[in-house]
């Protein structure tokens, strides 16, 4: 161990090896590293000064280096300096001169600031060893406070029938509300604010997936252009709620905060759902900073390439990707999502480029040991488990192939419903697969409706508004020259590129707004709605915000009190509404197309053509049909509800018109219905027609408008 001016005695116990991190008892302060590469582990003990008291580990069981400390107390700032085999070559990277920070941190302080010392290796010659002290460059592990008065909070542990998802970013949803105090905005705090739940509860959300928060990096590269990493999928504090969310700025106030927040969105009956990001970390590829993992145990963390060990596998372009196959890099992922449930209360999770973690050697494995362990977990495996279904390395494109366990995002749903309300030819039969739940993806695994995740949109892409403004990205603003971010978006500007004072066109792209959100809501399966949609968020274009820290990513609450956005905002409602007050909109069952019983010869579903007859099989092969109407019998609920009881529910009628031009459907004959009332229309600004021609009598005729979507409910 190399002698240090500031190695000073300490009182130091035993301790013990679990759990791993910085425990607070009430009294002192057990801590816990594993690393089996190493020679030496020092704690260093910060001071407000920057100063360190280095404390030697001595205590070693299966490579966890320990000791308890009794006089160490919460808001303590800590980290590590590990003594071991450099050689990069070999992928073996400890480096004792860099501070490291804890993996099992609970909260974590200051900033990285990306000074030369912060990297193992000489900017100027690669091939040599950079040894600068890094202590004063670097952020800090902080000693947390575990205790919280949780008061009467549980799980609301709503199932995926009755769940309806809104995903946010923390800082974006309230940067500029009004009705949030200044020191709020853009905080765990700020999102609990009455104002934006009492947003959330008028619409009828009742689960929010946060954008991520375990503690993440702002990228030097960005910081250096003047941007910053706003959608924050770089984390490497994956115990840690990011420190800059809290209206706190005491060190650790952030989990705190953050429990906070959890407890006042389950008071309100809204479940919390994070995404997370453990496919990789912060320290990026051979050329990335030595801030955690890779001084601790780089090829216990790591997935290196074989036989070429000072370069990392990265399935996730962004260097390096998670060494799932190490058993304390498993420990961590399920530590981490235990601690999550159990000690901060989350619902779920929601996992990025999830194919990455199930990879053992190279090929996608569903039986990974990742997957295993979830599935044996009492807690982990009884919360929503979201898996985003593909990865950048080779067949990782996973869709429809999770463990029965696990919900998806459901990929083609989102291409499908883009490209049949654009107009393109040879949608139907995919859109009709869609609408009903994609029981093609997911049936034979055992898995129902509710494990597809459906969306149109999310935070990578276009917004709705966006959607149905513009043909082409416009990614100036993030300073590549507009060639990050997807190409092939699947959208249609309505005739004009970006902004319009055509009323003929913006007429257009709010009922294209509205025929998406009614699609969404009105399928069978989970739908997810991105935040801001519904009140018409824009981001000028711009497809990847992912850099973009300002009013281009934030959600615009003075723009969203213009009438039209209004309009759609209720509009919304609306529609979330219908589908909660109707079970026939979200089943738990699959449909079967067969007849409901040996009396009533009516099927569950029946697909019929704008005439009124049977969908045939030349109807699903035209190329160039592009309007449905579908049956769907609310007799023919196979659910039950918590009484064993038969759920029945009302019939309704879904027409749907993606040509140019309007048509019209036909109301099928008096064997469905004697009579239907409009319900929905999406020509409508908040989707309500009141006029005569609400009621349809059986076998007449109805006017579905050009670009639309019409629901009728069967009356008589």
């Amino acid at each position: 161990m190399a002698d240090s001016p500031d190695l000073v005695e300490h009182p130091v116990w035993p301790g013990t090896a679990y759990p791993l991190g910085a425990t607070y008892d009430g009294t002192g302060t057990n801590f816990a590293i594993f690393s089996e590469v190493a020679d030496a582990v020092e704690l260093c003990l910060v001071a407000d000064d920057g100063t360190e008291t280095r404390v030697p580990l001595e205590e070693v069981d299966g490579f966890v280096w320990h000791g308890y400390l009794p006089l160490v107390q919460p808001g303590q700032r800590y980290g590590y300096r590990v003594h071991g085999p450099y050689d990069p070559l070999a992928g073996q990277r400890c480096d004792p001169s860099k501070l490291l920070l804890d993996p099992y941190g609970k909260a974590f302080d200051g900033a990285f600031d990306g000074d030369p010392s912060l990297h193992s290796y000489d900017f100027d010659d690669p091939t040599r060893r950079n040894t600068e002290d890094s202590s004063a460059h670097t952020m800090t592990t902080v000693v947390i406070n575990p205790f919280f008065d949780w008061d009467s909070d549980r799980h609301p542990r709503r199932p995926y029938s009755e769940t309806v998802i809104y995903e946010a970013h923390v800082k974006g949803m309230t940067m500029t509300h009004p009705d949030v105090p200044e020191g709020m905005r853009g905080t765990y705090a700020g999102l609990a604010h009455p104002a934006v739940l009492a947003h959330l509860k008028g619409l009828g959300i009742t689960a929010i997936e946060l954008m991520p928060v375990h503690q993440f990096l702002q990228d030097q590269t960005l910081l250096d252009k003047g941007l910053r990493n706003y959608w924050g999928y770089n984390s490497f504090g994956f115990l840690a709620p990011h420190h800059e969310y809290t209206s706190n700025p005491l060190p650790g106030a952030a989990v705190s905060e953050f429990k906070a927040m959890v407890r006042t969105f389950h008071e309100a009956g809204i479940e919390v759902i994070l995404d997370v990001v453990y496919n990789h970390t912060a320290e990026g590829n051979h050329m990335g900073p030595t801030i955690m993992f890779r001084g601790i145990d780089n090829q216990a963390y790591y997935r290196l390439v074989e036989g070429d060990e000072q370069h990392y596998m990265d399935y996730t372009g962004t260097g390096n990707s998670l060494n799932v196959r190490h058993p304390h890099a498993l420990q961590l992922i399920m530590d981490s999502l235990r601690y999550w449930v159990t000690e901060m209360h989350v619902d779920g999770f929601r996992f990025d480029l999830a194919s990455a973690l199930a990879r053992e050697l190279h090929d996608v494995d569903k039986l990974s040991a990742f997957f295993d362990l979830v599935q044996q977990d009492p807690i982990v495996s009884q919360v929503k488990l979201i898996a985003e279904p593909w990865d950048v390395g080779e067949g990782g494109y996973q869709v429809g192939n999770f463990p029965s366990l696990w919900t998806e995002w459901n990929g083609k749903y989102r291409d499908t419903v883009r490209d049949y309300w654009r107009g393109e030819d040879s949608t139907i039969g995919e859109f009709a697969a869609r609408l009903t739940g994609s029981a093609d993806l997911y049936e034979d695994s055992s898995r129902r409706p509710g494990a597809s995740i459906n969306f149109v949109i999310a935070h990578d892409g276009f917004t709705l508004a966006d959607l149905v403004s513009y043909n082409d990205k416009h990614n100036e603003a993030n300073g590549e020259g507009s060639q990050d971010g997807e190409s092939h978006n699947r959208s249609w500007n309505c005739g004009v590129e970006g902004p319009t004072d055509d009323p003929e066109v913006l007429e257009l792209r709010a009922r294209q707004q509205r025929n998406v959100l009614t699609t969404l809501l009105l399928s069978q399966g989970t739908p997810m709605i991105a935040h801001g949609d519904e009140l018409g968020r824009t981001q000028q274009g711009n497809n990847n915000v992912y850099c973009q820290d300002s009013e281009l990513a934030w959600m615009d609450w003075e723009a969203a009190a213009t009438q039209p956005n209004l309009d759609l905002t209720a509009f919304t409602a609306r529609v979330i509404a219908l589908r909660a007050a109707h079970p026939v909109f979200r089943r738990r069952r699959f449909f079967e197309g067969r007849p409901v019983s040996s009396a009533d010869k009516m099927r569950d579903i029946t697909w019929l053509t704008p005439a009124g007859t049977y969908m045939a099989e030349e109807d699903w092969d035209s190329g160039f049909g592009k309007s449905i109407a579908v049956f769907l019998n609310g007799e023919g609920i196979p659910d039950k509800d918590v009484r064993g009881e038969r759920v029945v529910d009302d019939s309704f009628l879904l027409c749907f018109n993606a040509h140019h031009e309007d048509l019209e459907f036909q109301t099928p004959d008096g064997r469905f219905a004697q009579e239907w009332t409009v319900v929905l229309d999406t020509t409508a600004r908040t989707g309500e027609r009141d006029d005569e021609t609400a009621v349809v009598e059986a076998g007449t005729g109805t006017t579905v408008a050009a670009r639309s979507v019409l629901v009728l409910r069967k009356t008589a």
